[in-house]
Formats: C-alpha cells, structure tokens, sequence
C-alpha cells in the first residue's frame, strides 16, 4: 500500500504566508521542550536528543548536570560513568564520546563558554547543522531555523518546500518565514507535527490549516489512501 505523496509543487507566497500566520496564533507560546538554564546545558541537550524524544532528554539532564555543571567538569568525565546516565537516550557510546570531546573543545578552545558562531558551534563534536541552528535560535536569540524530521514533514505536506534535503527545505523555509521568526518558525512546525500532522498519518479533521494544505486537500478526495510521506525522506542521516 503506496504512501501519499508530498506535493510536486509548493504552494502561492501568499497562501505559505497565511500558513505561517495560522501556526502562529495555534502555537503562540512555542519554545524549545529541551530543559536547561544555560547554552552549555542546551547544547548538551541537544546532542542527546538526537533519535531520541525531548521528554526522555529531560529525564537524563538534570542528573548529567548535578554531576557535570560546566564543560570543564564533563571535558574529565569518563566514557563509561557518562553512558551510564544517557543509556536510554539511545547511541549512548556515540553520544558519550560526542559530548565529552564537544565539553573539551569548549573548555580548551573556547575558554569554557559555548561558541555564538555557526562555524564554531559545528566544529564541535556531534553537533551539526540542525543541533548548531537549534543552540544560536535558543541560547543566543540569533536568526536560526533547524529543519528535523517534524520540520521536514510538516513543510512538504502545506506545501512550503520541494527540497529532498534538510539544507534545500531550510532555504525555502527561510526565504518565505521572516527572518527575525526562524527560531519561531521551527517550533511552531514541530509543534504541528507532534500534535496534528502525525506521521504516518496526520489528523485533518483537527487541522486549522486543511483549507490551504494540499495534502489535506488530497486527502479530503481520497480518504482511504494512507498519509504517510512519500518514502523518499530526508536525503541524509538523521539531522544532527
């Protein structure tokens, strides 16, 4: 049984732009579920949270944090006392060696505070595209907007993107979501998918946006076919 396809075409200027007002009044208090009171913590977070949910990271973190509270601290720690604490956030041995080698660069390159530049937030272990976007957004207040696999899904089916990579997704996003809302934007996208538009099929009947969403549309004409996206997904790992 074939999953729906995303739009071959993305929708109007106009009609992305009322897309974006709607999830905006839907999610208006939308922020990071990743708890934390510090850049450090975040970016710690985030690295956990990769294939991993928010709730579970926020599980994991305070106890991670009581017994690491700065790089220098975690920069020391051994591998195997870390895995013990992350182990059910998943990978934890990748994870383990990814935030402690990104704790050491920060302690020893960095001076102990977490880099506010891209460039450098990605030298860091563990930390990609997605995870350095997410830190700049919500540690610093800088222009950011990280493509995950809600983002990727969610804007394929209203019809804001064509782009088969999280890079091509996050230019079409940015280049209809005002600049100063990126950082809004991701959340609000996120948000969406976790509560309406589901995978593998999102709950239309529910969606304040079926009017101007063209999967909605398909969907409404054709109801027995399965919504799942189309298989070809994000071209790459999973966005780190």
């Amino acid at each position: 049984m074939s999953a729906v396809p995303f739009p071959k075409r993305k929708v109007s200027r106009a009609v992305a732009l009322e897309q974006l007002k709607i999830l905006e009044r839907t999610y208006p208090r939308a922020a990071t579920a990743l708890e934390h009171r510090n850049p450090y913590e975040l970016l710690i977070a985030v690295i956990l949270s990769a294939q991993c949910t928010d709730a579970r990271v926020n599980v994991t973190t305070p106890i991670l944090f009581e017994k690491y509270p700065a790089p220098e601290k975690l920069a020391k720690a051994s591998p195997k006392e870390v895995e013990c604490i992350i182990k059910s956030c998943g990978f934890y041995h990748a994870k383990a060696r990814n935030v402690i080698a990104a704790a050491r660069d920060i302690a020893e390159r960095f001076g102990g505070k977490v880099p506010a530049q891209r460039e450098s937030l990605e030298s860091l272990a563990g930390v990609g595209r997605k995870t350095a976007s997410v830190v700049l957004a919500n540690a610093f207040g800088e222009p950011a907007l990280a493509v995950d696999t809600h983002v990727f899904r969610v804007a394929h089916r209203l019809g804001l993107t064509t782009g088969k990579t999280p890079l091509d997704v996050e230019r079409d996003l940015t280049a209809v979501v005002p600049r100063k809302k990126w950082g809004l934007a991701t959340h609000w996208l996120i948000l969406h998918g976790r509560a309406i538009c589901k995978a593998p099929r999102p709950l239309c009947d529910r969606c304040p946006l079926l009017a101007l969403c063209p999967t909605g549309r398909a969907l409404q004409k054709n109801p027995a076919q399965p919504s799942g996206p189309r298989r070809r997904g994000m071209k790459t790992k999973p966005y780190d």
